[in-house]
């Protein structure tokens, strides 16, 4: 069985999708991006910001299918521009304690979702 997970605390699909699907007990959450979900603009700045918010937006969905970062168990980066990566893995890693981070990749793409620098999509799963 799956249920959809929404929350108005990350920013509503822009597209003909939801924020994240349980299924058994695993979450899919959908990439997010660097978007104020109060005002459904994107956050201006250094890429910091941008992965901050997009992390923050994560950590909304995950709060709403009563989970948190510790049961994240794969996470897919997607950067515009690799020579960002030090930078985003600065603020991801602040979100995790080492020992239990999940599996991951980070990839560069041509172009993300309006245009932003970095988009986060994670998989969790509950205990």
């Amino acid at each position: 069985m799956k249920k959809t997970i929404t929350t108005i605390n990350a920013p509503a699909p822009i597209g003909p999708y939801n924020q994240a699907v349980l299924a058994n007990g695993t979450l899919y959450v959908s990439g997010q991006i660097g978007m104020n979900p109060k005002t459904m603009e994107l956050v201006e700045g250094k890429i910091e910001e941008e992965t901050r918010q997009v992390m923050e937006n994560l950590k909304a969905v995950l709060t709403a299918a009563n989970m948190d970062f510790e049961h994240v168990v794969k996470s897919s980066i997607f950067l515009s521009n690799m020579d960002d990566f030090a930078q985003v893995n600065e603020i991801y890693g602040t979100y995790f304690e080492a020992e239990t981070a999940p599996a991951r990749e980070t990839v560069t793409v041509k172009t993300l979702p309006k245009n932003v620098r970095v988009e986060i999509s994670m998989i969790a799963q509950l205990e």
